[in-house]
């Protein structure tokens, strides 16, 4: 199989002139794949009326004989041809072996394209494919390559995000890019020009009704209020929250709350901290009283299991693990603690390293 490239590398050879007559536009990214094709698609067809020239397939719906009849007919008023094949994965085995012939020989003066998530590479037609079509890389990104990506699509918009608003960001939207470019163009019309969006702006453009967002779910937890914890759980999940996404939110609220104790037992800068949660600084006295260190050290262990079961599908309903994760964080309030210092600070436990929980990144106990 032949080296797969980048986007990037794509449009650098295309605008170089070079253009091959087959194409394989594959990964699991729909983003990255769409791109692709635009990519293509403008550079052979260029930017006006380009659709006479340009025949669309799909693999469940469409013979392998049809297909190649259609990228060997000669372009009509142009230089080139485009023929599209989207859900290539779908094609079946036997229209994919009337394809065999054309990849042998194709038409000099046709592209064609095949698009998919995956191909089967037991098959003959994928083994053929893939040795003689330019592959265009279009898996996920990996944990290098997102935030570059992220920043670079904000500066497409017009905006700034600031860490803790990149990662709710990558948490709310699951790593799709697709939602994360939705979410960044709502923030675009919704903050002021040369204001630095925040994780307040990405928590309020995210469509959560009012009173279930993660923020009340924490403020829930701290008050013991298990009938309210339940009902910010039930409208989320009702309204078609990923179950992983709500155990990243709580994740990355859990890890805003050891960052702002670890403010306070640094420096006591009760003001910076309030900063931080965006909150009125007695009421952040008051919130963080709730949540001791031995409930933010329970709260992980617990977050790491829901997580597992999560994950491992060996737990029972999600709804059913997410309940008793919450009601369990509710039981581990210890109420009556002494109200905080600020020239005492904050006991915090021995040092935190980073590791992930549902695509957010939260703390754990350093070992």
């Amino acid at each position: 199989m032949a080296t797969a490239i980048s986007h990037a590398q794509l449009k650098s050879q295309l605008t170089q002139g070079t253009v091959a007559p087959l194409y394989l536009v594959v990964g699991e990214e729909d983003l990255l794949r769409d791109l692709a094709l635009d990519t293509l698609r403008g550079a052979l067809l260029g930017e006006g009326e380009s659709d006479f020239n340009c025949d669309l397939f799909y693999g469940d719906d469409s013979s392998g004989a049809e297909i190649a009849t259609c990228a060997s007919e000669v372009a009509v008023f142009a230089a080139r041809r485009v023929v599209v094949v989207k859900a290539a994965d779908k094609l079946p085995a036997r229209e994919c072996e009337a394809l065999l012939p054309y990849l042998k020989e194709p038409n000099g003066s046709t592209a064609m394209i095949f698009i998919a998530p995956k191909l089967d590479g037991r098959l003959k037609f994928t083994q053929a494919l893939t040795r003689v079509a330019v592959t265009v890389d279009c898996s996920p990104l990996r944990e290098a390559q997102w935030l570059p990506w992220l920043r670079q699509d904000a500066e497409r918009v017009g905006i700034r995000l600031d860490e803790e608003a990149v990662e709710l960001l990558r948490e709310a939207c699951g790593g799709s890019l697709y939602s994360v470019r939705r979410e960044l163009e709502k923030l675009a019309a919704y903050v002021s020009p040369g204001r630095s969006v925040n994780a307040v702006d990405v928590a309020t453009l995210r469509g959560t009704e009012p009173g279930a967002s993660v923020f009340d779910l924490t403020l829930a937890i701290g008050e013991r209020n298990r009938g309210r914890v339940l009902a910010i759980l039930a409208r989320n999940l009702e309204v078609g929250e990923a179950p992983l996404r709500i155990l990243g939110s709580l994740a990355w609220q859990y890890r805003r709350l050891w960052k702002v104790k670890e403010v306070l037992r640094q420096s006591g800068r009760e003001g910076e901290a309030a900063r931080t949660l965006r909150m009125d600084p007695y009421k952040m006295r008051v919130f963080l009283e709730q949540f001791p260190d031995a409930h933010l050290q329970e709260a992980l262990r617990l977050l790491l299991e829901a997580d597992a079961k999560l994950k491992g599908g060996s737990g029972g309903r999600p709804a059913r693990i997410l309940e008793d994760l919450l009601l369990r964080l509710c039981n581990h309030i210890e109420p009556n603690r002494p109200t905080l210092s600020p020239s005492r600070g904050l006991e915090m436990p021995r040092p935190v390293r980073a590791r992930t929980i549902s695509n957010v990144r939260t703390v754990t106990r350093g070992k």
